[in-house]
C-alpha cells in the first residue's frame, strides 16, 4: 500500500559500483570523492594511487571495480570511461563510551559510510 520504489536505473552507456561501510565518516570521504568526480578513470585511478588519505584505497578498489563492471557486464569502452558520479552517504554509527572524571562519560562514536560511483561512456566528438 506504500509508494513505489524509485530506483533510478543506469543508462546504456553507464556502469556502477557501490561499497557498503567504509570505515570513515562520509565528510572525510566526500574529500576523497571530490578529487575525481569528473575526471577520466586512468586520471582518477593514478589521484588516488598517489592520495596520502587512508580511505583512498578502498575508493580506489571501488573505482577498478566499476571499471570491470563496464568492460565485462556492458561491454563499454575502457579508455573512454570517466567517473560522472561519485555520491557519498551515511552509515552506521558504532557507539563507545569513555570513563570521565567524577564518574561521568565521554561519547565516542565511530561513524561508517557508504559510496556510490558511476562510470560513464564519452561521447564520441566529430
Amino acid at each position: 500500500m506504500g509508494k513505489k520504489s524509485f530506483g533510478r536505473g543506469i543508462d546504456d552507456n553507464e556502469a556502477m559500483a557501490y561499497a557498503k561501510n567504509l570505515r570513515t565518516s562520509p565528510q572525510k570521504l566526500n574529500l576523497v570523492a571530490e578529487t575525481i568526480r569528473g575526471k577520466n578513470c586512468e586520471a582518477a585511478l593514478t589521484e588516488l594511487e598517489f592520495s596520502r588519505r587512508r580511505i583512498s584505497g578502498e575508493v580506489k578498489k571501488l573505482l577498478e571495480s566499476a571499471i570491470a563492471n563496464a568492460e565485462n557486464n556492458h561491454q563499454l569502452d575502457v579508455d573512454r570511461l570517466y567517473v560522472a558520479e561519485a555520491s557519498v552517504g551515511k552509515g552506521m554509527v558504532m557507539k563507545r563510551w569513555r570513563a570521565r572524571a567524577r564518574g561521568r562519560v565521554g561519547r565516542i562514536l565511530k561513524p561508517f559510510s557508504n559510496m556510490r560511483l558511476i562510470v560513464r561512456e564519452r561521447e564520441e566528438t566529430a
